[in-house]
């Protein structure tokens, strides 16, 4: 008797969706802002943006800023813009 060909059991792709305020902060954040920078910015409280960082991190199943840009840069949330090296225009 042979065994049927078994597909290994594969985690379930969860769908990621940030609101628009999560990308947003999180844009700002990948821009080298502080909290209170995207706060600022934003015209809301620092304490919002880091409520707002901690949904994306466990949205994104991450633990800092980094991470959290790169995994939504992976999944196509935000949009990767290379400008190492250069300034707005020179690229």
């Amino acid at each position: 008797m042979s065994t049927p060909n078994v597909a290994p059991a594969v985690a379930p792709v969860r769908a990621v969706r940030l609101t628009k305020r999560e990308i947003e902060v999180l844009s700002l954040i990948a821009q080298g802002h502080s909290s209170k920078e995207a706060a600022d910015a934003l015209y809301v409280s620092k304490r919002t943006v880091d409520f707002h960082l901690a949904n994306i991190y466990d949205k994104l199943q991450v633990n800092n800023r980094v991470q959290a840009f790169r995994q939504a840069t992976r999944l196509g949330l935000i949009p990767f813009e290379p400008t190492f090296g250069f300034s707005r225009g020179e690229a």
